[in-house]
């Protein structure tokens, strides 16, 4: 496809091949997220069906499937673990705290079924490396919603096109009043270490930029520097309630990356290259209507307005769809467990160079 053909803002799944098939997923976890975004964008889905939800009482599945026409089954965590209701789903949708991934992972490999993980894939490297290592029988998806969002897909076309030059830096942003927009309960998982993993907001926000930078560029970090700090009560625990943090990438791009869980609720991400730049904003946090602007040296400026006016939801559909598809027709799924590790062990990494205050090299698996 040309760099103008490209410009129109072209939107068709370029991974689409069904015409026609359901995928019957068990939601396991019924947080916010599940409920407010997960759930609705698998209502609105072309091949997913939500069937059986997973929680840890008989009260707050059953709320979820009177909530659900598709849900007919309720399960507590243990039920799902020992295998009961395993006819009535084909794959699982996990949505715990993070230090909780593994555990139904290894239960939903165990029952043969197809695996759809929320980033990050788990709270250490340790135990996201058990967690593939668990889940390599079965199709295993990491849930980087960027990745299927249509305008992030021509970002990736775009540079690969040649469209900016050679890409140079990168700019990523991502903050938010967490207990405002999250939980108000400053005792909730996020900001509890053994559930988290190793901080509240890297883990959680910053991870959107360096991943979503990675696939734009197809390219994956050699090192990082990172600086952080926790000022208010409730973060006294993490220790990175505001965090920035620069990578140099294996191309030679470098990125420079800021997050927060206390700021204004905002996300950008900008591509700069020899011979242009690409801006997406705002971006990452569902703010709507989220633009693509592509700027060349001579003066070009071309705005990509989507029209969508809930991108959380088309984000979020798109990858469930994606996922479906490719579980339906056996097709390799991507961003797959080893994508995934590449990201917890810059997350590692990003934690050591604030805590030591050194550049860290990643190493290779």
């Amino acid at each position: 496809m040309s760099l103008d053909d490209l410009l129109q803002g072209v939107r068709a799944r370029d991974w689409e091949a069904l015409d026609s098939g359901t995928l019957r997923l068990a939601i396991v976890g019924l947080g916010w997220w599940t409920r407010q975004q997960a759930i609705p964008a698998i209502q609105n889905s072309k091949f997913c069906e939500a069937t059986v939800a997973v929680s840890s009482s008989h009260e707050k599945a059953g709320e979820t499937v009177a909530a659900t026409p598709t849900i007919t089954t309720g399960l507590t965590y243990d039920e799902f673990v020992e295998g009961e209701a395993t006819d009535e789903y084909d794959a699982v949708y996990i949505c715990t705290p993070n230090a909780l991934h593994l555990p139904y992972a290894a239960a939903a490999a165990e029952h043969g079924k197809a695996v759809l993980c929320e980033k990050p894939v788990e709270a250490t490297l340790e135990r996201a490396e058990e967690l593939v290592d668990t889940a390599e029988d079965v199709p295993l998806m990491v849930a980087y919603r960027m990745q299927t969002d249509p305008q992030v897909r021509l970002m990736r076309d775009l540079v690969a096109e040649g469209a900016i030059g050679d890409p140079v830096a990168v700019h990523g942003h991502m903050g938010q009043q967490m207990l405002d927009v999250v939980s108000g309960d400053p005792d909730q998982w996020r900001l509890n270490p053994d559930l988290a993993g190793y901080g509240a907001t890297v883990m959680d926000l910053g991870i959107y930029p360096l991943n979503t930078a990675r696939f734009v560029l197809g390219a994956d970090p050699v090192s990082v520097t990172a600086q952080m700090h926790s000022e208010d009560e409730a973060f006294r625990d993490v220790p990175d309630q505001h965090a920035t943090f620069t990578i140099q990438f294996d191309d030679g791009t470098y990125a420079a990356c800021t997050a927060s869980q206390h700021s204004h609720l905002s996300g950008h991400l900008r591509l700069v290259g020899t011979e242009g730049e690409l801006l997406l904003e705002p971006t990452f946090l569902g703010e709507s209507p989220q633009t693509l602007t592509y700027r060349t040296l001579d003066g070009r400026e071309v705005e990509l307005d989507d029209g969508r006016r809930d991108v959380f939801a088309d984000e979020m559909t798109e990858e469930f769809d994606y996922f479906a598809d490719h579980v339906l027709r056996d097709e390799p799924l991507t961003p797959d467990g080893d994508h995934a590790l590449v990201d917890m062990r810059s997350l590692a990494a990003i934690y050591e160079a604030a805590e030591t205050g050194q550049e860290v090299t990643l190493d290779s698996p």
